[in-house]
């Protein structure tokens, strides 16, 4: 029999807050995270601006030696899930641990320490590479890290779909939940990249805004003159219980995770499919993996990259996927705030899916002024909206054609 699953504990480091409270209020007050970059010199690029994290110190939540030896997208796990556990209120050393585990995504991982030791090589010689180079950069490492921080022996693994590996990473976990396999798990998606490797080879693609003046009406999702997206960075993290084990323990409840899907485009390795069927079919299964109607959704945090192709083609995907229950639907994209967090994405709007159903508030999409014919659904322009939520889904589509949808719905008995 299948095991009911909740989420009991959020934890973020955003570039609109670096905790949960800072993150929500921001989004519900349509505050922009997005300034002039400056982790890279943006003077070859067209594009100047970027989504970072600020004001966070990782000795905060890790000792300054270990902070050294590990890269910036672990500190914002670390720190997310210690936020996530502490949220939940769970004690590692009253749970067994193995039935706890970590699944954590990131699309590219320590891409800062791959530049940085290549430096070295160039410059001092191979021999002077640091030791700790192999376990700083493997994506995989912040989940080991987790893990260890807090002993859990179950579950331990790492998606990696490029902007759809927080979400798959989440949905992963509620599946190992659901079969019974772990009682709770620290999941989500971490991510820091902005580099001259990494903001080079997106400003390269022409994926990146050229919107740079003034750089907060940079990310403007749905709108006609949206021209790109701005990269992000930082870590959204949850904990999944079974209902049994959060029950058992008298645990709050955020909501209940009730679906999710994984379908693939198989169209173009950046691209999405234009006629919109992979993420349509994602959402279809979601809502049907969840025993609901299309019309029972409340809310969709949109993928919402604010590129000219993704919002088209995500428009078109909701109205496949929702017929007539589309008109009805609200849409917003965090990302017109956020930036894009990569794979850092999808576990930041989970959260924001949790509290706009906890609240009954829905973030709005931002900078939306001038309407697209292509883009036709209620995105919540501007302003946040009281609202009761019930079902909400998000939305997370990665180079590669990866697609994933979580469903989440109000907790009821």
């Amino acid at each position: 029999m299948l095991k009911r699953v909740v989420m009991t504990g959020v934890g973020a480091i955003t570039p609109v807050g670096n905790n949960v409270s800072e993150f929500w209020n921001s989004l519900l007050q349509g505050k922009s995270g997005i300034r002039p970059v400056t982790q890279v010199d943006s003077a070859p690029f067209t594009s100047k601006v970027a989504a970072e994290v600020k004001d966070f110190e990782p000795t905060q939540y890790i000792d300054s030696k270990s902070a050294r030896k590990t890269d910036r997208f672990v500190h914002f796990a670390i720190a997310a899930s210690q936020m996530a556990m502490d949220d939940a209120g769970i004690n590692p050393e009253k749970i067994d641990p193995f039935r706890a585990g970590v699944l954590i995504g990131s699309g590219i991982g320590g891409l800062p320490t791959i530049e940085k030791q290549h430096t070295i090589v160039m410059e001092k010689g191979a021999n002077r590479v640091s030791p700790f180079t192999i376990p700083m950069l493997i994506v995989n490492i912040a989940a080991g890290h987790v893990a260890i921080r807090f002993g859990f022996k179950g579950p331990n693994t790492c998606v990696v779909t490029a902007c759809a590996s927080g979400t798959h990473a989440i949905g992963d976990a509620y599946r190992l939940i659901e079969r019974g396999e772990a009682d709770i798990l620290i999941t989500g998606g971490t991510e820091s990249c902005i580099t001259s490797l990494g903001f080079g080879g997106f400003d390269a693609m022409k994926a990146l805004s050229t919107l740079n003046d003034p750089p907060e009406k940079a990310s403007r999702p749905f709108d006609k003159e949206r021209a790109g997206f701005v990269m992000g960075e930082g870590a959204g993290i949850v904990v999944l219980e079974s209902l049994e084990h959060a029950k058992a323990r008298d645990a709050k409840i955020y909501c209940e995770v009730a679906g999710y899907s994984l379908t693939s485009d198989a169209n173009h390795i950046t691209a999405p499919d234009p006629t919109g069927d992979g993420p349509a079919r994602c959402m279809v299964n979601a809502i049907k993996s969840a025993n609901l109607k299309p019309e029972d959704v409340t809310y969709i945090n949109a993928h919402g990259t604010s590129t000219p192709l993704n919002d088209k083609v995500e428009t078109l995907a909701i109205k496949k996927a929702l017929g007539d229950a589309a008109k009805k639907v609200m849409v917003s994209s965090s990302k017109s705030m956020t930036g894009h967090l990569l794979g850092a994405a999808g576990g930041v709007e989970a959260i924001a899916c949790a509290l706009a159903i906890k609240e009954s508030k829905v973030p709005p999409t931002i900078n939306y002024s001038v309407p697209d014919p292509d883009c036709d659904l209620d995105y919540v322009p501007n302003e946040a909206r009281d609202a009761e939520v019930k079902v909400t889904l998000s939305n997370s589509l990665g180079f590669g054609g990866h697609n994933a949808t979580i469903c989440f719905k109000k907790y009821g008995e």
